[in-house]
């Protein structure tokens, strides 16, 4: 079977962190394509990198290989990858990582750039945190498996979507997953 992984979730909630957690259990995932770590490998050029990263999803796909993509969703680029995908046989999995506040985010971004990495406007995460929903419900119906995981204090799977239903798998529900469950049911 043939598996396009995706990580996704506004900047800054851990989508690098998680792939690092998931590549240690699993081997599927494939390919991982990090546009950030591509960006710094082109001296910070994030259009080199985009462009780099659009060229190994389409070798993957060409070739029929698992990969994985990192992704905040926002933009159509996505959901034409999955489409692609879809139509080639690709299994679509999905782990979608959440955090309460666009706060949280932009925190986290600055501890990401003491310590070297790069910057995101913070102007751009509060824009894609604003409409993080609707983004993860333009790609919730191609997926075939949808994995929740809040990231306020490490990784815990806190839901699953299935047949067009959020299943909580938690006890204690962070604020974004009950945001999410309000703006899915509207």
């Amino acid at each position: 079977m043939k598996i396009y992984t995706i990580i996704g979730g506004v900047n800054g909630v851990g989508k690098s962190s998680l792939s690092g957690v998931l590549s240690a259990e699993s081997s599927d995932l494939g390919i991982i394509i990090d546009t950030d770590k591509l960006t710094a490998e082109q001296g910070g050029d994030r259009i080199k990198g985009g462009k780099l990263a659009i060229r190994r999803i389409d070798d993957c796909l060409e070739k029929g290989v698992n990969f994985t993509q990192e992704t905040t969703l926002s933009g159509l680029r996505t959901v034409k990858t999955i489409r692609r995908a879809r139509e080639l046989d690709y299994f679509i999995r999905l782990y979608y990582i959440g955090v309460d506040s666009a706060e949280e985010s932009i925190s986290r971004i600055a501890n990401r750039v003491r310590k070297g990495g790069h910057d995101i406007p913070t102007e751009l995460v509060c824009r894609r945190f604003g409409k993080r929903f609707a983004d993860l419900a333009a790609v919730l119906p191609y997926c075939n498996e949808v994995r929740l995981f809040d990231n306020e204090n490490g990784f815990t799977e806190t839901a699953e979507y299935r047949n067009g239903s959020l299943m909580i798998k938690t006890d204690r529900i962070p604020k974004w997953l009950n945001d999410l469950k309000t703006y899915l049911n509207e």
